[in-house]
């Protein structure tokens, strides 16, 4: 790999690899994310690979391997080019037919099109299907066209012109002016305007400066920022140079969990990549522009996405975060102003500059620019990432895009913005999703995890998962977060077990109130967040657990009863077979029946009994 030396010559081998791809010449595009992957996608590969060899197509047939397509709940996913066909749960057994029809023009392998199941009717195209045809994938959309192991590939989709214009044409006032004028806000959190943060760091007179990535993704069900790096890390590198020289910074951090390893992996080749390309290092394209980025790897704790946290794992001591002020752009890595930025915030750059600040404000809200990524996921039927522009309701969401809900089930909640976010009840759906909207209705946009509930969802079991979930995760360095998750988790384990009493509800409002005011960082601020919508959307299931000791949803175990329906029962003995507790009485061929005092309330009789004569109530 040649090292250029100026802008010039970047875009002369930009030019030489546009030159070098034939438009026409068939490809297959196989999506090796982690979720194809964990459904066999390296087996797809390796089979299509094999057929294309066994007839002898190499020179005139390419097979790819890709980052993440998004139609998670389809994969393997695969994409057939320049026809744009789109494959779904392909199979190795499927690649023979797949290599015939694409090599010599043949009608599509059919029963591996989409299934529409509204219309009935097969899809051809990925871009008609509907969870695509609504989508404007602005961050994600070369992820199903590049392999992210070879630069090149993100030099033909335009990668690091935006650095080339920056670094010959524009001033570093004029790139932090573009990304403030853009409303491009922090997509890590709390959403705070990112031209602003650069704007201080910008001004602050003290050196080094450093700038961070914060790729520490923890929420339960997002693999937004996962899926980035696994399938575009060039993206986040250049918009991380482009930081560097409208900041003044000659170093950086990207901060990623280590369970992560794919991504891991991904941004360590392109690293190496852009440095040897000579896109990282000293005098990056003779501009006299030094920048280098270093890969560090967190060991899973959530509070670590907090950036004072992040800054004090980096530096190598406990991750706690400390009080602010001073803000990280004054005190930051090592004393020194930093700059932290969630990895779609500098993913996101590179096409502001692109396309213009005026471009990307035109998307979205008034207040809320650009396009979100979600991880789409719980009881939907299409699961996967989904990006949308800013303002997108919660019905085009869950119905256009996702699916609906699977079995014809009612949809009874969204919880948005991972485990401090809030839950949003169906009666919402209309609600608009951009930042000021989900705050209003108790919830916040966080890095991008939607789960989707259905009727058969206990919201009062639901707080008290996410608040089981934070209180492990809470770092304990400040009383109300460390106490606080404590106890609201203490007092909704027994409203679940039929033991709360109807004072547990104003308690469970003063001690989130509590929480929200006094706690250190945005954790223990948040934390309450699913304690404080639930009450406000579902207090009647609340009242339900406490004065009918009973669970609506038929969720928590000590608040639900089995019994047998005499007409349904015949007798099988199945359920006694796996019954632990022989809490199943009668013979074979008669009446069965339940003892509740021995009954553990497993569930392992409602599952095995074939005319569904196993009651819940």
């Amino acid at each position: 790999m040649p090292k250029v030396h100026g802008v010039e010559e970047l875009e002369a081998f930009r030019q030489s690899c546009l030159e070098s791809r034939e438009p026409q010449r068939p490809c297959l595009t196989v999506c090796a994310g982690s979720g194809c992957n964990a459904a066999g996608a390296q087996d797809v590969l390796t089979a299509l690979r094999k057929a294309v060899e066994r007839r002898g197509l190499g020179d005139t047939l390419d097979v790819k391997s890709t980052g993440c397509h998004g139609f998670c709940e389809k994969g393997p996913v695969m994409i057939v080019w320049p026809e744009g066909i789109f494959y779904n749960r392909v199979a190795p057994r499927d690649a023979a037919e797949i290599v015939a029809s694409a090599s010599n023009g043949r009608r599509p392998v059919e029963r591996l099109l989409y299934l529409d199941p509204v219309s009935g009717q097969r899809v051809l195209r990925e871009d008609e299907v509907p969870f695509y045809r609504h989508q404007q994938r602005i961050l994600f959309g070369s992820n199903g066209r590049i392999d992210p192991k070879a630069i090149e590939d993100y030099f033909r989709v335009g990668g690091y012109a935006a650095l080339c214009r920056v670094l010959s044409e524009l001033t570093p006032d004029s790139v932090v002016e573009s990304v403030n004028r853009s409303g491009l806000r922090g997509r890590g959190g709390a959403g705070f305007p990112t031209g602003v943060k650069w704007e201080a760091l910008r001004k602050n007179p003290n050196h080094p400066k450093y700038i961070i990535c914060n790729a520490d993704e923890g929420d339960p069900g997002a693999f937004m920022d996962r899926s980035l790096l696994e399938g575009n890390p060039h993206s986040v590198i250049e918009g991380m140079i482009i930081g560097a020289f409208a900041l003044g910074a000659n170093e950086g951090y990207v901060y990623v969990r280590a369970e992560y390893p794919l991504a891991v992996e991904h941004l360590r080749v392109a690293l190496a990549q852009a440095e040897e390309f000579g896109l990282l290092g000293d005098d990056i394209l003779g501009s006299g522009l030094g920048f280098r980025i270093k890969l560090v790897q967190g060991a899973g704790a959530f509070v670590c996405g907090e950036e004072t946290a992040l800054i004090a794992s980096l530096e190598g001591r406990v991750g706690e975060p400390h009080p602010r002020p001073p803000y990280p752009v004054e005190q930051g890595l090592w004393g020194k102003p930093t700059i932290i930025n969630n990895v779609k915030t500098w993913a996101s750059v590179p096409h502001i500059i692109n396309r213009g600040a005026d471009w990307y404000a035109s998307i979205g809200t008034a207040r809320s620019k650009g396009t979100m990524v979600f991880s789409l996921v719980g009881k939907i039927n299409n699961t996967g990432l989904v990006e949308v522009p800013m303002g997108i309701t919660l019905r085009k969401m869950i119905y256009d895009i996702g699916g609906g809900i699977p079995q014809g089930k009612a949809l009874k909640a969204v919880q948005i913005g991972g485990p401090s976010g809030g839950c949003i009840p169906a009666s919402l759906i209309d609600l608009p999703i951009d930042y000021e909207q989900l705050t209003e209705a108790g919830s916040m946009m966080g890095s991008g995890g939607m789960v989707v509930m259905d009727e058969d969802t206990c919201m009062v079991d639901v707080a008290r998962y996410f608040m089981e979930f934070l209180e492990e995760e809470s770092c304990g360095k400040c009383f109300p977060c460390r106490e606080g998750t404590q106890r609201l988790r203490g007092i909704l384990s027994r409203i679940c077990q039929g033991k709360g009493t109807e004072e547990d509800l104003p308690l469970l409002e003063d001690m989130s109130w509590m929480m929200k005011e006094t706690s250190l960082c945005g954790l223990g601020q948040t934390a309450a967040n699913p304690v404080l919508t639930t009450l406000r959307y579902f207090r009647d299931e609340y009242l339900a657990h406490i004065r009918e000791k009973r669970c609506p949803a038929k969720v928590c175990r000590e608040l639900i009863v089995y019994s047998i329906e005499p007409t349904l029962c015949d007798g099988c003995h199945a359920c006694v077979h796996v019954c632990t507790t022989d809490a199943i009485l009668g013979e074979k061929k008669k009446l069965h029946t339940i003892d509740n005092a021995k009954c553990i309330r497993c569930g392992a009789c409602l599952e095995v009994c074939q005319p569904k004569a196993v009651l819940v109530s």
